[in-house]
């Protein structure tokens, strides 16, 4: 029970993030403007990247908008898709459905181009996800798993998939 609340409450938090104009639904439109405020503050506009990026996260709602068969999910049309396209079909289903995201948003963050974010690169992100580089700092450290001192992609969406889960509490939905 503790888990299925855990769920239904960061999935909640997440439509109030991607209900970026607040009018109580979310729309591609929401999912639009946040890759572009995304790839603005990382400075990567009109990039092969930040095209990846905005295909991805446009990707994303196309999955959920299909699932709730509605392309204006309401908090609980969005939570239902969710549930059912990523939380409920595991780790297959955040591969499939997050898992491109991520990527893309680690294609854009690489700026050494090892295909890995760096705890620099990592403050990147956060910042452009309006979190602070204490936060990047220690999220960074919780997420390194293997000891590199990198994150690979499928650190970040094991944390990810973790994160909805309830297994971990690392801030990586930004606000």
């Amino acid at each position: 029970m503790v888990m299925a609340t855990t769920q239904s409450n960061r999935l909640e938090e997440r439509f109030r993030l991607w209900d970026r104009n607040g009018n109580g639904v979310i729309e591609r439109a929401d999912f639009d403007r946040e890759a572009d405020e995304i790839i603005a503050r990382l400075g990567a506009q009109g990039t092969a990247k930040a095209d990846k990026l905005k295909q991805a996260y446009l990707g994303m709602f196309d999955t959920l908008s299909a699932a709730a068969g509605t392309d204006r999910m309401s908090r609980a049309q969005f939570i239902d898709a969710a549930d059912q396209e990523i939380i409920g079909r595991g780790d297959a289903g955040f591969a499939a459905v997050v898992g491109p995201t991520i990527e893309a948003i680690v294609d854009v963050l690489d700026r050494s181009g090892d295909g890995e974010i760096s705890p620099s690169e990592m403050h990147g992100w956060f910042a452009a996800i309006g979190l602070d580089g204490q936060a990047a700092d220690r999220a960074f450290r919780d997420l390194d798993t293997d000891g590199s001192g990198k994150l690979s992609v499928a650190e970040l969406v094991d944390a990810v998939r973790d994160y909805h889960l309830g297994r971990n509490d690392i801030p990586l939905l930004g606000r």
